[in-house]
């Protein structure tokens, strides 16, 4: 009975592990936030309410995890909060779903009393402020990630020819689309492929958002072999090695 019970303590142990590592292992990765200190709220304050209200939304099972894009607003002025979170465009509907749950848990947490704030993940971004937000954009606060080796220098010309291509044509196809979504791979040597993606919030226009990824684009580090710039309404990213789900996108941008 006491090896009966012994073994049963185990098999508990081992599940709880078991469990724990599965729900680690499926958090979101963690890129940036940006918390604005101009402007803060106190707890328990009108602000704080409307803020969890919206966030609420966001995490509830009937947002538009399958569109991968949600905006809103909660309360009247001057307490009113606007926010969006949006997937990346490849991403499934469970991803994105664990994603805008696990932002919205860190983003109290994060920035515990700031009104204005971005959480920044691989598969998602969370958005909210005290002011509007929606349909507007914001190239301001660029953070930028580029990778640790650089290109061979007798290539980093041809490579950045290669990058800036690849990113502005996909700039073209997600203005043009309705997700404003775009990742496509071209060859880079005849073993090396380039992978290239770029997303703004579906909420601009076309004019705004080929605005926003011309400024991420054109700020992008070319010499290294991979890099990302975020900005709160757009980002863009290359790398040369598959970062995205492909057969995710052929279906999404055909």
């Amino acid at each position: 009975i006491i090896e009966h019970a012994r073994c049963q303590k185990m098999s508990l142990v081992l599940f709880s592990l078991l469990a724990s590592y599965r729900a680690y292992a499926q958090n979101p990765h963690y890129t940036y936030h940006s918390c604005s200190n101009t402007t803060t709220y106190t707890r328990n304050s009108t602000y704080s309410t409307n803020l969890k209200t919206l966030l609420a939304s966001f995490s509830s099972p009937n947002s538009s995890y399958s569109t991968g894009f949600q905006s809103g607003k909660a309360g009247q002025a001057p307490d009113t909060v606007t926010g969006l979170f949006l997937c990346r465009g490849d991403v499934s509907q469970e991803s994105c779903r664990n994603c805008v749950a696990f932002a919205v848990n860190e983003s109290l947490t994060r920035c515990p009393n700031q009104s204005e704030a971005v959480l920044y993940y691989d598969e998602c971004t969370l958005r909210y402020s005290h002011r509007n937000i929606l349909s507007t954009l914001r190239t301001d606060g660029g953070y930028t990630l580029p990778n640790v080796n650089n290109i061979p220098r007798n290539q980093q010309d041809r490579f950045r020819d290669l990058v800036l291509a690849t990113l502005n044509q996909a700039a073209t196809k997600a203005v043009a689309s309705s997700r404003k979504f775009d990742a496509r791979k071209v060859n880079f040597t005849a073993l090396q492929s380039l992978y290239g993606l770029v997303q703004c919030t579906p909420d601009l226009t076309g004019q705004d958002c080929l605005r926003c990824l011309q400024t991420s684009i054109n700020q992008l580090p070319t010499e290294r072999t991979g890099a990302r710039l975020l900005l709160p309404s757009c980002g863009s990213r290359y790398e040369l090695y598959p970062f995205y789900n492909e057969s995710a996108v052929t279906t999404q941008t055909n």
